[in-house]
């Protein structure tokens, strides 16, 4: 589930819609949760789909370390690329943004932790990074985790509407990650290698 302080909005002719926020989102707030209603595939069971429902998978999904295909049920599915992006994947079925979000603002994510399966060139922001590769986990990673490390102390002093959705267990844990008792584990983790990598 996206964060609720969002909505879609059409960013322009090149990029179709995207999810902007709605108030300001500081950093440190959880913005979008795996949740009940997500749908997962597996390979097989994309391959045996017909062509139309496969076209929408590999539009709107994405990739898990199974290599199973995740669809957001809600705008979740509309959070458009961007080499600098304000949001990160954790480990943990959630993201995290890793600065501010202005009202306004698209949140973004880089899909190139999301373990795409063909290689595409994404808008011209100015970066060093022209094109995403599947696998630029395996590149980026520290400095992904580095990020997400930068932020996550806030995760327990910001109001965190999507709270609900993430099981006592797993919060449990993300107050361990917070006072030092434990590792927090990094994003490598969520890579797929499939064969065609």
């Amino acid at each position: 589930m996206i964060h609720p302080k969002t909505k879609l909005k059409h960013i322009s002719h090149e990029i179709g819609y995207g999810v902007v926020a709605t108030e300001f989102i500081p950093a440190g707030t959880i913005t979008w949760v795996l949740d009940r209603l997500d749908q997962e595939f597996s390979p097989d069971e994309f391959l045996s789909m017909e062509s139309v429902y496969q076209d929408i998978l590999d539009t709107y999904s994405f990739r898990n370390n199974k290599g199973n295909l995740i669809l957001c049920w809600d705008n979740g599915r509309f959070v458009n690329h961007s080499f600098k992006s304000n949001c990160l994947s954790t480990v943990y079925d959630f993201e995290i943004a890793i600065r501010d979000i202005h009202p306004g603002e698209q949140l973004t994510d880089d899909y190139g932790y999301l373990n795409i399966s063909e290689p595409f060139k994404g808008i011209d922001e100015g970066t060093k990074r022209k094109i995403v590769y599947p696998d630029d986990l395996l590149k980026y990673y520290k400095v992904w985790d580095k990020q997400i490390e930068n932020v996550f102390g806030e995760i327990i002093k910001l109001d965190q509407p999507l709270r609900p959705l993430i099981s006592d267990e797993l919060w449990e844990k993300v107050n361990r990650i917070i006072k030092g008792e434990e590792e927090i584990d990094s994003i490598i983790h969520n890579y797929y290698k499939s064969e065609s990598h």
